[in-house]
């Protein structure tokens, strides 16, 4: 059975072993070696998240097998290494909220940790009062996001060093 909640900054070092293992793992069939360790640049934790209360962990047994959320900043993707962040508040009228860092560990794909950590966090979203998401998702990540309402508006490259293949999707609630 697994238990969401809201993160917290105690969670930090445990959300950055899941993220590393499912960076490691997960884009295996979909990226080269380089394009795997390149991701580091682009991808990591960003504590804004938790400290704005929109970002989630999964547990089971008192293990984290999940993470991930949704932000009412500009920033659409990265950790708190990543360039080009920008903390402005996003204005839910004009606006799209951001789905933000959502990781599952390689041994706990396919059982509903990613959808439950998506349906809480558009549902916050919605309460918070924006009716459109986006996201920057990965190649490994992209069919899951299809089969949860969300269509490509365009694919790009993130050029940390090497070309990683990013989506911009997006869905109306």
């Amino acid at each position: 059975m697994f238990h969401l909640r809201l993160a917290d900054m105690n969670d930090e070092q445990d959300i950055r072993e899941l993220m590393n293992t499912s960076i490691l793992e997960l884009q295996k069939n979909y990226l080269t070696n380089e394009q795997i360790r390149a991701s580091f640049s682009i991808m990591g934790i960003d504590t804004q998240l938790i400290i704005d209360k929109t970002y989630f962990c999964v547990k089971t047994k008192n293990i984290l097998v999940g993470c991930g959320g949704w932000s009412m900043r500009s920033t659409l993707y990265g950790g708190n290494h990543s360039k080009n962040r920008n903390a402005r508040l996003l204005d839910p009228k004009e606006d799209r909220a951001r789905i933000r860092a959502m990781y599952t560990h390689p041994d706990y794909v396919k059982q509903g940790v990613g959808r439950l950590i998506l349906k809480e966090a558009e549902k916050s979203a919605k309460k918070a009062g924006f009716n459109v998401l986006e996201m920057a998702a990965t190649l490994s990540g992209r069919d899951f996001y299809k089969k949860c309402g969300y269509e490509v508006e365009s694919s790009w490259n993130d050029y940390s060093s090497v070309p990683i293949p990013m989506f911009t999707m997006v869905k109306s609630m």
